[in-house]
């Protein structure tokens, strides 16, 4: 074998093994709606991102948690003075020579008894070692803090909320879930009435065909036929790739590799999209945004409350406990003496004035809460519109499919007809012409239709929080 041939055989082995290697790697999923909920549930982004937050929470709680309990504080120091500091005093020394020699009578060189002078002066001393050196523990224990202990109470607020929030952002991506998803089960229904056109198109190219072999149409009716063919065709592949379009942006809403395979499993027939759904009792509590809202107000009550109480006094228990060693030299783990230190103290803090800050943030924290209130006002008069506005575009929606469902099986009987016409010679290319555009016309009216009807009901739903 030649050494050429030997390279295209390796080359070719290599570039089969990596393709086999690139199979393996992907993966195929078999999903139906609610598994590709569950699915972007787990592996979108935002929902990542979300639930990331309900752990900053959980940490921040901690913080909150740790201010109430004790907290104990060790600590080692040394300190080195090559200049001890020089201290000026009263001369406290010479008084006190005085008053020994007038007690004892003792005279002055003139035999004069010795009596006190009228001005001591200071004198200059050094207090203290060169070398200093301490350990010990402190222990800080708080009694009471208003805006602490409103903290604690918050605690489960804080983390419902920002539980709340994923919900929102799960609802979300629920919803948009559903609409691509039975979007592509209906797509399925568009690509089986472009086969049944195109088989159609083709069986009457093949009559047509044999009327042409025996004289009684002409080449031009074949060649308006491959017109149609081409076009049908070229339309079915423009709806191919839309529908590959469409996998890859549900892929990317559930956070699935673009590489791996998705397979729907559920259907989504005529009979499903016309359950009336429409008379379904509107909560304003099915809906997680307005849950939502709820929780934040909540917080923002704590909020207030929690200004509040910083008006009142704060408490708080210390204990310190000590050992102080004092050398001319670096010797402390020599022989010597360590000296005890130890205190408890309680301490008081009345908060007098403090420049109207604390009102400020009352008012601001007050101010928060009444545009939280305007905020669910907001939604609540939103809701009450997105719901009527969705269940009359359902019901349109709902109106208008069965009007181009019926069409299209009339536009269908029309054609049949028209083309038992053409066979037997009593109807003309035109006719079946015509026929064929409107046939077609009226199933992309009835797919249009089937796409509106899926989007209005999962509006309706998401509306009413029965989604």
């Amino acid at each position: 074998m030649s050494t050429l041939k030997k390279q295209v055989l390796w080359l070719g082995m290599v570039v089969l093994a990596y393709s086999a290697a690139a199979q393996q790697n992907v993966l195929k999923h078999e999903m139906s709606i609610e598994q590709a909920v569950a699915y972007a549930n787990k592996n979108n982004v935002q929902v990542k991102i979300a639930l990331l937050a309900i752990q900053t929470q959980l940490q921040t709680n901690r913080e909150i948690t740790a201010a109430a309990l004790p907290s104990l504080t060790g600590s080692v120091g040394t300190q080195h003075f090559p200049n001890i500091a020089v201290q000026t005093l009263p001369n406290f020394i010479s008084p006190a020579t005085y008053q020994v020699l007038v007690n004892e009578g003792v005279k002055d060189g003139s035999g004069n008894p010795i009596k006190f002078p009228g001005n001591f002066d200071f004198i200059q001393a050094q207090f203290g070692t060169k070398w200093n050196a301490s350990a010990g523990v402190s222990l800080q224990q708080l009694l009471f803090d208003g805006q602490v202990f409103v903290g604690l109470q918050a605690r489960r607020a804080s983390i419902e909320f920002q539980t709340k929030g994923a919900k929102v952002t799960e609802a979300a991506i629920k919803s948009n879930v559903y609409k691509v998803y039975y979007q592509l089960v209906v797509s399925k229904t568009q690509i089986e009435l472009l086969d049944a056109n195109i088989n159609r198109l083709k069986k009457l190219e093949h009559d047509v065909k044999a009327l042409y072999k025996n004289g009684f149409a002409e080449r031009i009716d074949l060649d308006k036929i491959s017109v149609q063919l081409t076009n049908l065709n070229t339309e079915k592949l423009k709806a191919l790739n839309a529908i590959q379009m469409g996998y890859l942006g549900l892929k990317t809403l559930m956070g699935m590799p673009a590489s791996d395979t998705l397979v729907l499993t559920d259907s989504l027939n005529y009979q499903q999209l016309k359950e009336d759904i429409s008379t379904q009792v509107v909560n304003y509590n099915n809906r997680e945004d307005f849950q939502y809202l709820g929780l934040a107000k909540k917080l923002n009550q704590y909020n207030i409350k929690r200004y509040q109480l910083s008006a009142l006094p704060t408490v708080a228990l210390g204990a310190q406990y000590s050992k102080i060693a004092q050398r001319n030299q670096f010797n402390f783990f020599n022989k010597g003496d360590w000296f005890t230190s130890s205190s408890i103290g309680l301490n008081i803090a009345v908060p007098i004035f403090d420049g109207f800050a604390r009102d400020a943030r009352i008012k601001k924290a007050k101010i928060d809460l009444q545009q939280t209130e305007y905020q669910i006002n907001n939604l609540t008069l939103n809701i009450d519109i997105a719901v009527e506005q969705s269940k009359l575009k359902y019901q349109s929606a709902i109106a208008t499919m069965d009007f181009q469902k019926t069409n299209m099986e009339l536009a269908e009987r029309v054609y049949s007809q028209t083309k038992k016409k053409f066979e037997v010679g009593t109807g003309s290319n035109t006719e079946i012409n015509a026929a064929d555009l409107d046939l077609k016309t009226a199933q992309s009216n009835y797919i249009n239709a089937l796409y509106d009807a899926i989007i209005a009901r999962v509006d309706f739903l998401t509306a009413t929080g029965k989604l």
